[in-house]
């Protein structure tokens, strides 16, 4: 049971679970609350898949610096207890699995959105900028923004300004949130020498700019309800 429990923590659940909700919800919105129950599904398991895979990827590159961070240090790929070779076999699996879901049983277009979630995370947010920059924050969060996108176009068909306003919503929430998360395991991320907005600014510098994020979100937030999308 702890290798199988070893695997399923390696994909992140938890995250993966958040990510496949958030697609629900512009699945729900992009239906007006008609869901179409098989397309529905395989929309959630095509996103699931490809979260999932890209949380694989991001373990596998970041083990030299999960080996260093307390909170990391025990993970299976650190200690050996998963072989790097068959962790990037099942992240690539994974993310094939997910573009053949998506464009044989939804659009091409979810299809796509989804990839571009899944590289954005796993290249450009992971390999590129994550070690080298603050502002990979802000840069990831275009990843964790796209899941309602994808949902609402699996419905629609394309992308509309209603699926831009709740990209909109969900990349202002972000920043704030990881940041948070920064201040909290600042000592690990600099143990580490990862320049998170923890480890290069001040704490009023990121409250000051967390508030920025969180206005422009509560005026975003207001949107979906003047244009009718909810309520």
């Amino acid at each position: 049971m702890d290798v199988v429990t070893d695997y399923i923590r390696l994909m992140s659940p938890g995250i993966t679970l958040l990510v496949m909700l958030t697609g629900f919800i512009g699945l729900w919105m992009g239906a007006r609350g008609e869901l179409i129950p098989s397309l529905s599904l395989w929309c959630l398991l095509g996103i699931g898949l490809a979260s999932a895979g890209s949380s694989i990827f991001n373990n596998y590159y970041d083990m030299d610096i999960d080996r260093i961070m307390e909170r990391t240090s025990k993970r299976a790929l650190p200690t050996g207890r998963i072989k790097p070779k068959t962790a990037l076999f099942i992240g690539v699996m994974l993310s094939i699995s997910s573009f053949t879901i998506l464009t044989v049983f939804v659009n091409l277009l979810s299809a796509l959105l989804t990839m571009l979630a899944l590289i954005t995370y796993s290249y450009l947010y992971t390999i590129l900028l994550k070690r080298h920059t603050p502002a990979a924050t802000e840069i990831g969060g275009i990843s964790g923004s796209l899941p309602p996108v994808i949902g609402w176009v699996a419905v629609r068909g394309s992308i509309s300004l209603e699926a831009i306003i709740l990209f909109m919503i969900m990349y202002l929430w972000q920043p704030p949130h990881f940041w948070a998360l920064g201040l909290k395991f600042k000592d690990d991320y600099k143990r580490a020498g990862i320049p998170t907005m923890s480890v290069v600014k001040s704490k009023d510098e990121i409250i000051l700019k967390s508030i920025y994020y969180v206005s422009l979100l509560f005026l975003v937030s207001l949107l979906p309800y003047f244009l009718g999308v909810v309520g």
